[in-house]
């Protein structure tokens, strides 16, 4: 009896430490965000210039994606800068990078997850300090058999609401269309004008429209050909669901960073009549454009990609010839590609903003870290 005794008090013992422990730090006020904003630059097209894109490239932390507010306040830091240049007009659309909503998987939770420097002891803290709930979402919600799916199905409701809360507010606020960069989400549709998701549906990787009014387009952005760390645990879209946009800059599509690699994506772009095209990325690794480029990632390269070149040209010469500038359509307007630069853990990002008007690459200063071109046509 006396063991029995002893084992239930520690077993209670147990459950108020990790009560106690998967508590603390969730609540702390981080120091206020920094933009590291490098460059601000005005491309002008065309005279008059009656559209622009302004295209962000922000620099983003962990600590950035601590809460609704540190997002929110991250972000507006960009607006605002954008607002006092006088960058914001009538037709004015703002663009943001590919997974710029992913790293909201951590609102929320313990300080630790967002200090540690590397990504898996994070993620590890995450399942830990959540442990019943990642368990209901194992066995409940997992056909993908994957840790990184559970997580995002466990945080798939909270990152919703904060990514559309937060996009909306700044929508109105400096009365804009946002193609608000992309977000990893299960199922996503748009309802009386929210987010709302199927748990036990497909993991996506999608973008959402804002418009100055506050409302979210109900036609979701939908990647095609995600690459194979993607693969693992998110599903592709058929190229032809790709939307088109009527906006304030002309009929418009969006192709979620490596969808812009391949040709049917540009030929669903022909003929739906797309005049502008924008390219929100992420590209893993600090310097990573300098670096041999490895080829196609997740899928066979199409028939016009010359072999030679893997490995015997670099990333950012890859982009060029391969992506949006070798790719654009001839009856299209302007392309902008804009990269998600920051300290993610053990990560790292790199990126070249891309420019092409009628066929031609426009060159402009780069920034490692952030940067606001605004593209006027």
């Amino acid at each position: 009896m006396k063991l029995k005794h002893y084992l239930i008090l520690a077993s209670g013992s147990a459950v108020i430490t990790w009560f106690m422990w998967s508590h603390a730090g969730r609540h702390y006020t981080p120091p206020r965000p920094e933009t590291a904003l490098d460059v601000i630059e005005t491309v002008e097209l065309d005279t008059p210039c009656s559209r622009n894109v302004v295209a962000i490239q922000p620099h983003m932390k962990p600590e950035d994606y601590r809460s609704e507010d540190h997002f929110y306040e991250k972000l507006n830091a960009y607006f605002s800068v954008a607002l006092n240049a006088g960058l914001f007009r009538k037709n004015t659309t703002v663009l943001l990078p590919e997974y710029l909503g992913v790293w909201l998987v951590i609102a929320g939770e313990k300080r630790l997850v967002s200090e540690t420097s590397d990504l898996n002891t994070g993620m590890t803290v995450m399942a830990l300090t959540n442990f019943f709930s990642f368990l209901r979402h194992w066995f409940l919600f997992n056909p993908e058999n994957q840790n990184e799916a559970v997580l995002f199905r466990m945080k798939a409701s909270q990152m919703a609401h904060i990514y559309s809360s937060v996009f909306r507010k700044l929508a109105k606020k400096y009365r804009i269309t946002i193609v608000a960069g992309s977000i990893i989400l299960p199922d996503p549709a748009v309802f009386r004008n929210e987010i709302t998701l199927h748990l036990t549906g497909e993991l996506l990787n999608c973008a959402f429209i804002f418009y100055p009014d506050g409302s979210i387009d109900p036609r979701i952005v939908k990647k095609s050909f995600p690459v194979a760390d993607e693969q693992k645990f998110m599903a592709a879209c058929p190229v032809s669901d790709l939307p088109v946009f009527d906006l304030g800059i002309g009929k418009t599509v969006v192709m979620i960073c490596a969808d812009s690699w391949y040709p049917e994506t540009y030929a669903e772009a022909e003929r739906k009549n797309a005049q502008i095209i924008l390219v929100p990325s992420y590209a893993q690794g600090n310097g990573k454009m300098q670096q041999p480029w490895e080829g196609y990632d997740g899928y066979h390269p199409p028939d016009d990609v010359d072999r030679n070149h893997v490995l015997s040209i670099s990333e950012s010469e890859a982009w060029k010839k391969y992506a949006l500038p070798g790719r654009f359509p001839k009856n299209a307007v302007l392309g902008v590609n804009v990269f998600l630069r920051g300290d993610f853990w053990n990560l790292g990002s790199d990126g070249r903003t891309l420019i092409v008007y009628k066929e031609n690459l426009i060159e402009v200063q780069q920034s490692e870290r952030a940067g606001i071109w605004n593209i006027c046509f």
